[in-house]
């Protein structure tokens, strides 16, 4: 099994997220965070996307975890 090198935090920029970790795609999809593949992608943090939109920064953050762990676990 291979362990991830970090965690995802709420301080980290959703396009460096997303371009280390293309898995988590679908789960910014999931929240509904469109804005993940868009121009604030680079520029805002996991936190301030999540605060804009309403949603709940933990289950966010867990969920983006266990979608990278699930893919380094397959390798």
């Amino acid at each position: 099994m291979i362990k991830m090198k970090e965690k995802i935090t709420k301080d980290m920029i959703l396009g460096e997220v997303i371009a280390k970790y293309p898995k988590t795609i679908e789960v910014f999809f999931k929240y509904n965070l469109l804005c993940a593949m868009c121009h604030f992608a680079s520029d805002e943090t996991i936190e301030q996307s999540a605060e804009l939109h309403g949603i709940n920064l933990d289950k966010l953050l867990n969920d983006l975890n266990k979608a990278v762990e699930s893919k380094t676990k397959k390798k």
